[in-house]
């Protein structure tokens, strides 16, 4: 398949990191790091796609779904997605997003464990309802899960714990699929123009248009984040559409 990148700012100037090999294309979000961290966001995404890279190339043979298991070190986040041939599967924050021949466009979000600690999502929570206290109903995140260990819905009534979704497809029926990041991807959903099928017949000069017309909108229209809640008015942002040749025509 065909990649095509854009990032706002270009990758020596942002944390956001795009690597690509024969056979994988790995995009890194970088976290803004508000707080001092031992290893700069673009510096360990650098260090980590290198050795995913390497690994590929070495690894030939090897299956994808075996990448999870490499040695990632100590992250300045919780947060990853691995996309294989393609199964979606990885954290929170992370959808995919996939289009198969027959099929309509498709959104697959796992449900895992978020990354902050029980206490901070109780307290989340409690301010989202205040009418309801989660700490009347067990956490189950307080004690992992064995195999066959039955859970608790919102109500509190026992439910088995849900599989990672596995949504194995042919590349042959995969015309595109999208990788975005957060900086992207809110505020093309907020105004709407988060389609996926158009936004996969794009070439490379477009896309990156959409991408500066979305920073201008916040620069101008939403400086103060008060239709956008977000945490600085820009984050970096980076959009990789991958196409079979020959799949689909390209609009400008």
């Amino acid at each position: 398949m065909k990649a095509i990148v854009s990032q706002l700012p270009p990758a020596h100037d942002g944390d956001d990191r795009v690597l690509a090999t024969s056979r994988a294309v790995i995009q890194f979000d970088g976290v803004s790091a508000f707080v001092p961290v031992p290893v700069p966001p673009a510096r360990y995404a650098e260090e980590l796609g290198g050795s995913l890279r390497d690994w590929l190339g070495r690894e030939s043979e090897a299956e994808l779904p075996t990448v999870p298991a490499v040695e990632h070190g100590h992250p300045p986040a919780r947060t990853r997605r691995v996309d294989r041939r393609p199964h979606p599967r990885g954290q929170p924050h992370r959808p995919a997003r996939r289009r198969a021949h027959r099929r309509p466009a498709e959104r697959t979000r796992p449900r895992t464990r978020p990354a902050l600690p029980p206490a901070a999502r109780r307290r989340l929570r409690i301010r989202r309802r205040p009418s309801h206290d989660p700490a009347r109903t067990p956490d189950p995140a307080s004690s992992p899960p064995r195999p066959g260990r039955r859970l608790l819905d919102r109500r509190g009534r026992p439910r088995r714990r849900a599989p990672r979704p596995r949504a194995p497809l042919s590349s042959r029926d995969v015309p595109w699929a999208a990788l975005a990041t957060d900086g992207a991807c809110k505020p093309m959903r907020h105004l709407g123009l988060d389609d996926w099928p158009r936004l996969a017949t794009m070439d490379e000069d477009a896309i990156h248009r959409l991408l500066v017309r979305r920073e201008d909108w916040e620069r101008h229209s939403d400086p103060a984040a008060q239709q956008l809640p977000r945490a600085q008015c820009h984050d970096d942002k980076g959009l990789v559409m991958l196409r079979r040749p020959g799949t689909m025509s390209t609009t400008t």
